[in-house]
């Protein structure tokens, strides 16, 4: 099959690449030359463990233009990859799924024959059959689901793990109005196996939204419960390895620390959240989910205010800056807010990351950044631990306040060392 890719960013790079192992001809299409330029020598412009690998292997089936008249004209199905920012209230911010639509539609209004296009782009239930289809019709003069179809088709993906991912999924959800798109889809998984859910459009958007509120629900009732846990003297991880044992339970993401970030669990929260309320249903609990997450990794800091009262002056280590291990993506990163609170205390922030120092130091340029993790624990008062990278299991912590918001046990041995809920 011949697929366009509209956006080159996380979404848009793993699922072209993937489609092209799969054995399609891929068009990646984007308003950056840059980033096309690094695909065409395959070069992934985002980092993703395998991609780099994985866009060389299948160079002979991959292009990459600016050209969307010309990439749709010679595909027959367009997969939308697009971002879908938050507005200040939460809401997402359709511009650039609207212009993306706007861009295909003029194409269509002279291209002959059946084009499906797809949105992969994260959106609220609603949206394809609602924007998304209008500025498709309104450009192109034809109808949805009789001149062209229209399909969603949401994206599970992991950051450190999109490849497998998309190669073992735990589901895949087609969201079809009509026999064309659907089958369109369904040949394009036909070597998966696992359970394929055809639903209808709205259904599929939400889908996506429910199951990522879900779990960040998990982890901010997780950490809720590991507070209580904390003042009690239990390990929060005893108490949750018993709790997952419950088969209608599952212990997945049942781990307690400082909260959830990256770019997907925060935004779509507020983003269900910002659609509930515009619907007149005010969500409690996910503004609960929300509100939990906020504020729990500030209690890094009030634990560590337990040693060292004052924090002025003082060379506070925060190790760890991505928001999660085997990523350089900093949005929403924890140690954000961590950073924020130790310099209003008037502390002296050291940090290091293995991916994300140049993006952290962007957003703190007058911080100090370590040249490896152990020169920041040899030159800081206090080390706080905020991603879980592996290479921090193998540090020697001795005779330094830790505190720990990700549970590196090594940390504990010979340190002065509070674990956030444990």
């Amino acid at each position: 099959m011949k697929i366009s890719i509209l956006g080159t960013g996380y979404v848009g790079a793993v699922t072209g690449a993937c489609f092209a192992e799969l054995g399609n001809d891929v068009v990646f299409v984007d308003i950056y030359p840059a980033k096309l330029d690094m695909i065409r020598t395959g070069r992934s412009p985002i980092f993703e463990p395998g991609l780099d690998e994985l866009l060389t292997k299948n160079l002979d089936r991959i292009s990459a233009t600016t050209d969307t008249d010309m990439a749709i004209r010679e595909t027959s199905v367009t997969f939308i990859c697009v971002g879908t920012p938050s507005n200040p209230d939460g809401s997402i911010d359709l511009r650039f799924i609207e212009s993306a639509s706007r861009d295909i539609g003029q194409v269509l209004k002279e291209k002959d024959g059946w084009h499906t296009v797809v949105v992969k782009s994260t959106v609220v239930s609603g949206t394809t059959l609602g924007s998304v289809r209008s500025a498709l019709e309104a450009a192109s003069g034809k109808v949805a689901f009789r001149d062209f179809g229209l399909a969603s088709n949401p994206e599970f993906l992991k950051e450190g793990s999109a490849l497998a991912d998309v190669f073992s999924p735990d589901r895949i959800v087609i969201g079809a109005e009509d026999p064309r798109s659907q089958e369109v889809l369904e040949s394009l998984y036909d070597s998966f196996d696992c359970p394929k859910l055809v639903v209808a459009i709205p259904v599929a958007e939400m889908i996506k939204y429910v199951s990522n509120a879900f779990l960040a629900t998990k982890i901010s009732f997780a950490n809720e419960i590991g507070n209580l846990c904390k003042t009690m003297g239990l390990d929060t991880a005893e108490v949750f390895a018993g709790v997952g044992l419950d088969a209608r339970i599952n212990p997945a993401f049942f781990r307690s620390g400082i909260g959830f970030g990256g770019s997907c669990f925060p935004k779509d929260v507020r983003a269900l959240i910002a659609q509930a309320e515009a619907a007149g249903v005010p969500p409690k609990i996910l503004s609960s989910v929300v509100a939990v997450n906020e504020v729990q990794p500030l209690r890094l800091v009030a634990l560590l205010k337990k040693h060292l009262p004052d924090l002025k002056g003082k060379r506070i280590g925060v190790l760890g800056l991505s928001f999660k291990p085997d990523t350089d993506d900093i949005r929403e990163s924890r140690a954000i807010p961590i950073t924020e609170e130790l310099l209003k205390e008037g502390a002296s922030v050291i940090a290091y990351d293995p991916l994300a120092i140049e993006s952290f130091r962007r957003l703190y340029p007058d911080s100090t950044y370590a040249a490896s993790a152990e020169d920041l624990i040899k030159t800081a008062d206090a080390v706080l631990l905020t991603t879980e990278w592996k290479e921090f299991e193998a540090l020697d912590y001795t005779g330094k306040i830790v505190i720990d918001g990700r549970r590196v046990p090594k940390a504990a041995v010979g340190s002065i060392y509070e674990g956030v809920c444990w």
